[in-house]
């Protein structure tokens, strides 16, 4: 009889490792408290009398492209026969109060840029390529391999990475190495904020992220990322997989320390070989088990945790084109004193930083003709502040129109929208169940890393599993097709079920 397989949410985490175990011959059972699958992955649709607007709800960059082509391909397929995919240039424009840039990852048009701009800096591109292609190199590895246990921390990997890790440097102390102006080095930080951590505190080895970028590129995929999430649904189903939406799940039935199934809220108990949960991290301990089952993460412990910012969202139908990049990054006049309200006093700022993602200049399926879909993420505290975002968000969103059209080409912003929808970080705490709405999970600072972060095999409960951005390798689209290959490959190998991956550490 075949194993079967029960998972805990729709989101990227758990449609990955869906289609993949599907693929391998499991029984798999997917449940989705939702109306569709996606999680923070799946589209938001506005309406406005004929005219309709298609967002994505959270991830707008997709990165590393070849990790979802691989996990395509270990589900029996190719992401191309599902996906059209857009490749960026330039990737995202960055502003600052005096400057304007637009990073590009064809390193000649980069550099000549760069010396443009910031002269006698030109230079320091190819440096930063060839060190940072070094340091990927030893560290990508590390965030392949399963961290169920320290001895993971003296493996062939880790030993070839510790040298490249920049222990007690910061983010901005390795980039200030290769570009000794400021803002330059600015340019290849803004991603901290989404690790949860300020670029002055970010570990160094971080790095690598905005390295990701300007090796492989940034992509779109028509229709919005969103589309990644319905592409999987429905190789999850060809493979013989089901999906059960409008089911949310109650709890992790447990019985001597090892999940025996789940039970959804209407009552019914779902019995499951195993268990992966998809969930948010956060809430999935403090809410999916019984009081007392849980010690290292109970609800005391989670909540000492530290945890990513969240983001104020605006989803804006706009009765407008606009001649602005696909991406968009506006840093605010006093940046540092931005990140600080965010991550130190947990205050709102009243300048802010920003982004908008304009997709209609790329994919003109998301808005009626004539027309945009616009996304605008302002990077805000999460909810272990003080903010009362019931009484603040009219005010603040009127703070974010007023630095739309003061910084950017959008003058007229405000008397073009048509329909909008907002989500505050109560929001998405209660709408999504994101814990403290830290909307990127747990903070990357090097004590949440690795085996020091919840384990893909979690180490609490037997025949129970973890994806997503609160367990390794951490949050964002690549590393979270990561998690669910890493989990994915531990039950093929717990059964001795055959597998080819290009993940060969697992």
């Amino acid at each position: 009889m075949k194993k079967h397989i029960a998972i805990i949410g729709a989101g990227p985490g758990g449609l990955t490792a869906a289609m993949i175990l599907a693929h391998r011959g499991f029984k798999v059972s997917v449940f989705e408290k939702d109306s569709t699958v996606g999680g923070r992955n799946k589209a938001i649709v506005l309406k406005k009398g004929a005219n309709r607007y298609t967002f994505d709800t959270g991830p707008t960059f997709l990165m590393l492209k070849n990790v979802l082509d691989e996990v395509f391909e270990e589900a029996g397929t190719e992401s191309k026969k599902h996906l059209k995919f857009n490749k960026l240039d330039p990737m995202y424009r960055l502003s600052f109060d005096d400057v304007v840039f637009e990073p590009s990852s064809d390193h000649k048009k980069m550099e000549a840029m760069i010396e443009r701009i910031y002269p006698g800096q030109g230079m320091g591109l190819a440096k930063y390529l060839a060190r940072e292609k070094v340091r990927f190199d030893r560290m990508y590895p590390c965030l392949q391999k399963e961290y169920g246990s320290a001895r993971e921390l003296l493996s062939k990997e880790f030993r070839g990475a510790l040298s490249h890790l920049s222990i007690g440097r910061s983010l901005m102390d390795v980039l200030r190495g290769y570009f000794s102006n400021e803002k330059l080095a600015l340019t290849f930080t803004f991603q901290a904020k989404y690790l949860g951590m300020s670029p002055w505190e970010c570990p160094g080895a971080f790095t690598i992220i905005s390295y990701i970028e300007h090796a492989f590129g940034v992509y779109h995929t028509e229709g919005g990322l969103s589309a990644i999430s319905d592409a999987m649904a429905k190789v999850v189903k060809k493979n013989g997989g089901s999906i059960y939406l409008h089911a949310p799940v109650k709890r992790i039935v447990v019985k001597d320390k090892a999940a025996t199934g789940i039970e959804l809220a209407d009552g019914e108990i779902v019995p499951a070989d195993d268990v992966i949960i998809n969930a948010d991290f956060g809430h999935a301990m403090t809410n999916l088990f019984d009081d007392g089952v849980l010690k290292k993460h109970s609800k005391k412990n989670v909540a000492k945790k530290d945890y990513s910012c969240s983001i104020f969202m605006m989803y804006l139908g706009v009765k407008k084109r606009y001649d602005m990049p696909h991406h968009s990054i506006v840093f605010a006049d006093d940046y540092k004193g931005n990140v600080a309200d965010i991550f130190k006093r947990k205050v709102l700022s009243k300048d802010t930083s920003f982004y908008v993602r304009n997709a209609g200049v790329t994919d003109r399926t998301l808005a009626p003709k004539g027309h945009s879909a616009l996304y605008v993420l302002v990077p805000v505290a999460n909810l272990t502040g003080d903010i009362d975002w019931a009484s603040v968000k009219d005010e603040f969103r009127d703070i974010v129109l007023d630095a739309i059209e003061k910084k950017t080409v959008m003058k007229d912003l405000r008397r073009n929208i048509v329909c909008e929808k907002i989500i505050t970080p109560d929001g998405w705490r209660d709408d999504y169940n994101v814990y403290n709405g830290a909307t990127f999970n747990l903070s990357h600072k090097l004590t949440q890393m690795l085996f020091l972060r919840p384990h893909n095999r979690f180490e609490e409960v037997d025949r129970v599993y973890l994806t997503g951005g609160g367990t390794h390798p951490g949050s964002g689209l690549p590393t979270i097709y990561e998690s669910a290959r890493i989990s994915a490959n531990l039950i093929s190998k717990k059964y001795k079920v055959p597998y080819v991956s290009k993940n060969t550490l697992v």
